[in-house]
């Protein structure tokens, strides 16, 4: 398990990286941030496009950054996100990236669901999604 320093940092990367956040089409701001096995914190926000197929979750952003970078196994995952101009509301994964975290994480892997450094939700990938679809490596 992950402690409160990392959280709180963890937490405070995806604030920032919120601010990033290309989100023309619904205005809805996302920063993520993975503590990854070599102990650094990547962070990224969603990046939308006018073929909505090509857009970006941050979540995934921050994970493709820390796999770049040469780790493949990230301990914990959190999310900021709301609409631009508003307070965050609590907001979990999609569904991709749901998959996405299971391919680099494992499913006691933490998932950190924040509205503020004070404010923020724990719950495990499994919780998020039971039945990952996993290749024998």
């Amino acid at each position: 398990m992950i402690d409160d320093i990392i959280i709180n940092r963890m937490i405070e990367a995806a604030i920032l990286a919120r601010e990033n956040a290309y989100a023309p089409y619904s205005s809805f701001a996302v920063g993520a941030a993975v503590y990854a096995e070599n102990g650094i914190i990547y962070s990224g926000c969603n990046i939308e496009n006018s073929s909505y197929g090509a857009t970006n979750c941050a979540e995934r952003t921050a994970i493709y950054k820390a796999v770049s970078e040469g780790n493949r196994k990230i301990h914990a995952v959190a999310v900021v996100a709301g609409m631009k101009s508003e307070k965050p509301v609590y907001t979990s994964p999609c569904g991709i990236c749901r998959q996405v975290i299971s391919e680099f994480g494992d499913e006691d892997t933490p998932v950190i669901m924040a509205v503020s450094k004070e404010e923020y939700r724990i719950i495990t990938l499994k919780e998020l999604l039971p039945d990952t679809f996993k290749l024998d490596k």
